[in-house]
């Protein structure tokens, strides 16, 4: 096949113990920790998780040095986990089968520029300039499912620091668990191999600055490591 200029690179990840992790698509859910539905003046009760999505080369692995975004003054960090998925599937109906499309997870923060989302939410507009820009995925390394159990996270918690002051740090209590994330998620999207889910995060968001250097750690995983840029 002839392209009329070069396709361009695929975006991946780094795998613990070796490999690249090939990323198709970037799937998030919002409002799955109580406690954050609060903080944003939401009501747990009534108002249901929400999908959104950034795409695949928004990724920015540890290590990097993250540009701060044009057209905002309040770009805020988001620390979650991230689930890798290794195969595809739709209409799944068990947590056996959602279970069974996991690859591996990861230390992830989902940024978002929240004067824009807030004015988005106000119209009643797509979160995609909020949500989906230039290097707004950051995900640490992913850790083989085999290698890191689920039973090694049932006291798991997610915390965030910027400049090694914590800001988050939270059990994963989630609204909505994984399997459920992903048995949902089936029915909208037909899932497949390379697909990231970023899961939700907990209260404590919060703005970055030029200069400031983010660490996020969900459990035994590896730690995600990066540094906000001037723009």
């Amino acid at each position: 096949m002839t392209y009329v200029f070069e396709p361009p690179a695929v975006s991946s990840v780094e795998v613990l113990g070796g490999g690249r992790f090939p990323v198709r698509r970037i799937f998030c859910i919002g409002r799955n920790y109580a406690e954050h539905v609060k903080e944003m003046g939401g009501d747990p009760k009534s108002d249901p998780p929400v999908f959104f999505t950034k795409p695949a080369d928004a990724v920015v692995e540890t290590g990097s040095v993250v540009p701060y975004p044009p057209a905002t003054s309040n770009l805020h960090y988001e620390g979650e986990l991230v689930i890798a998925l290794g195969r595809g599937g739709r209409n799944l109906l068990s947590r056996e089968e959602a279970g069974a499309l996991i690859f591996g997870q990861a230390a992830g923060c989902d940024l978002t520029r929240r004067d824009l989302q807030a004015a988005a939410k106000k119209a009643g507009a797509p979160w995609d300039a909020a949500k989906g820009f230039d290097n707004s995925a950051a995900v640490g390394a992913i850790a083989r499912i085999e290698d890191f159990p689920p039973h090694l996270f049932d006291a798991a918690r997610v915390r965030l620091a910027v400049n090694g002051a914590v800001r988050q740090d939270s059990a994963l209590n989630f609204i909505w668990s994984v399997p459920e994330i992903v048995m949902a998620l089936s029915n909208l999207f037909e899932l497949k191999a390379g697909d990231l889910i970023f899961t939700g995060t907990p209260e404590g968001v919060g703005p970055l600055v030029p200069g400031d250097r983010v660490e996020v750690t969900v459990g035994p995983l590896p730690a995600l490591e990066f540094s906000v840029g001037e723009g």
